[in-house]
């Protein structure tokens, strides 16, 4: 690539540890002056790309995530989508993987990288992840490998939005994809997985914004209330539940939870079952105590994560369709979220 073939990237910046430095006066951590990038990681400058600059105002902390600020994600992109050549989102890494997830369904037809990437420790920090995981999503994005996705980039590895969750705390290696392989990975060189890499949509950019706030997650455990579960399907307004369930999709041969769950699917609230192992895949027709869910009409989330699935019902939900569509559609992918059978 020639000097002349620069890319232009938009760094969305939303909140989260990653734009935080210490203020050496108060010792607190505070937000950083995202124009003075270059100071602290000089390296960009040696990338083939322009990068300019665009802050939330208020700053979100990712645990305050919410429908209406992914909206104004995609929005953002949206308005600027034909003067860049990627966006770099970053985020909080509490709920990346849930707004990865939405904004994959939310932007449809995209042809450009949209790449989230946050960090354990502060950017102003000593030893951080911070500036090896801003600049491996800034050499991705102004690469000439056109990833049109939304994607997490994290400790050297990109990853599909809606096949990764959070799984730890306390390492760089903060996310994982166990059902689906690495878009990318950053060695002495990156490496492009191009087969995984899902093909270029030549129609033009949608954004499609709504989502249905009443859905609700239940996590099945050994001696759990069926009264609680009971006033959950109760709840005013509910209209889709969430079941983590045990293994490929097994759930207690409970008369009493059977009967809660045909009643809230008679009230046509949605019922999706998605399995509390990070990976593998929900097989209702497995064992038996699968397949009473299924003839219950709980339908199946397959190898969907759950913060895939939890958007994606939100998401479909919000388009106001019959709760019959919203059963069939569950089921298909939007945009890669899920394995064909």
């Amino acid at each position: 690539m020639s000097k002349t073939d620069k890319k232009n990237i938009l760094v969305i910046y939303t909140g989260g540890t990653i734009g935080m430095i210490h203020d050496e006066e108060s010792g607190t951590l505070k937000p950083f002056n995202f124009g003075r990038l270059s100071t602290v990681v000089p390296e960009l400058k040696k990338l083939p790309c322009r990068i300019d600059f665009h802050s939330f105002d208020p700053l979100i902390d990712s645990s305050d995530m919410q429908p209406a600020l992914w909206t104004k994600m995609a929005r953002q992109i949206e308005v600027n989508y034909h003067k860049y050549d990627a966006f770099i989102i970053l985020h909080g890494t509490d709920t990346m993987a849930y707004t990865a997830s939405a904004l994959s369904y939310m932007l449809q037809n995209l042809n450009k990288p949209v790449i989230l990437t946050g960090s354990q420790l502060p950017i102003g920090e000593i030893r951080t992840d911070a500036r090896t995981n801003l600049i491996t999503a800034v050499e991705i994005a102004s690469s000439n490998v056109v990833i049109p996705e939304v994607c997490i980039c994290f400790d050297n590895k990109l990853f599909r939005g809606n096949r990764t969750e959070k799984y730890t705390s306390l390492h760089f290696d903060a996310f994982q994809s166990i059902n689906y392989p690495p878009l990318a990975e950053a060695g002495t060189e990156i490496i492009y997985n191009h087969e995984y890499i899902r093909e270029v949509n030549n129609n033009s950019l949608k954004v499609v914004s709504h989502f249905c706030e009443d859905v609700f997650v239940i996590k099945l455990f050994p001696g759990i209330s069926m009264a609680a579960i009971q006033s959950v399907v109760e709840l005013p307004g509910i209209k889709g539940l969430i079941l983590e369930t045990y293994g490929s999709g097994n759930a207690p041969k409970d008369t009493r939870l059977l009967n809660i769950l045909k009643e809230a699917i008679k009230k046509d609230i949605v019922v999706v079952n998605v399995s509390q192992c990070s990976g593998g895949v929900v097989q209702m027709e497995k064992y038996e105590n699968g397949m009473v869910l299924k003839q219950a009409g709980v339908v199946s989330g397959k190898d969907m994560t759950t913060e895939a699935a939890t958007t994606k019902l939100m998401f479909l939900l919000g388009s106001d369709s019959p709760a019959t569509e919203v059963k069939v559609s569950v089921q298909y992918s939007i945009a890669g979220e899920l394995s064909s059978e």
